[in-house]
Order: C-alpha cells, then sequence, then structure tokens
C-alpha cells in the first residue's frame, strides 16, 4: 500500500499541467521570475497551484525557490510559469547562461569581484 502512495505522489503533481513535462519557455533552475503586476489581484480563473505561483511571484523569485516553496517538480513548476508567461501574468527575466562571450565578462567580473571579497 506505502509503495502505491508514493507512486500517486510522483504522478499527481502532472495533472496539474495536463501531462505536459516541457515549458514553452526557457526556465533555467536560477531563471528569476515576477508578476508582471504586482498590484493586480490573483486571477481567481487559474488552478490552486498557478495561484499560488502568481502570489509568490509578487516578489522576484527563482524557478528553483518556487519549486522547493511549493514541494512540487521542477518540471511541473516551470510548466506553470510558462502558461502563466504565455497570459502576460509572469515576467521571465534574462538568465545569465554564460554561453556568449558578453555573459563570460559579467561571470568574470562577478567571480574578480567575489575573489576581493573573500582576500
Amino acid at each position: 500500500m506505502r509503495n502505491r502512495r508514493s507512486r500517486r505522489g510522483r504522478i499527481r503533481p502532472y495533472t496539474f499541467t495536463g501531462g505536459r513535462t516541457r515549458s514553452r519557455h526557457p526556465l533555467l533552475v536560477q531563471t528569476l521570475v515576477s508578476a508582471a503586476d504586482a498590484g493586480t489581484e490573483t486571477p481567481s480563473n487559474l488552478p490552486p497551484e498557478a495561484q499560488r505561483i502568481y502570489e509568490m511571484c509578487r516578489e522576484t523569485r527563482s524557478v528553483a525557490e518556487l519549486s522547493a516553496a511549493l514541494k512540487i517538480p521542477l518540471g511541473v513548476t516551470q510548466v506553470l510559469l510558462s502558461d502563466l508567461a504565455d497570459q502576460e501574468l509572469v515576467y521571465i527575466h534574462p538568465t545569465i547562461t554564460g554561453h556568449s562571450p558578453s555573459e563570460n565578462q559579467v561571470l568574470e567580473r562577478a567571480l574578480r569581484g567575489l575573489e576581493r571579497l573573500f582576500q
């Protein structure tokens, strides 16, 4: 019986996304997300999990932070955030990935700054 319960617990969150496991937006664990208009009331037509994400996004948060706080898998969080972004309810902040020369320069400056702090 216990194994059955734990299996159900792993599958259930994907019902929030209609079984979808991929977001339409590039959302990394460190990507920051915020409500497009923090002063707007939470739309009542959203599923409860999306409402909770929207409310938490009144303050800028990372995808990983939202996933951990809501105790739902990262993939589910990414899909729900993607849906909210499609509805223009949340803003997905640009994420530095280190894949372009200008991003590498920013990361190198940050690293040098941290090194100076700890010398």
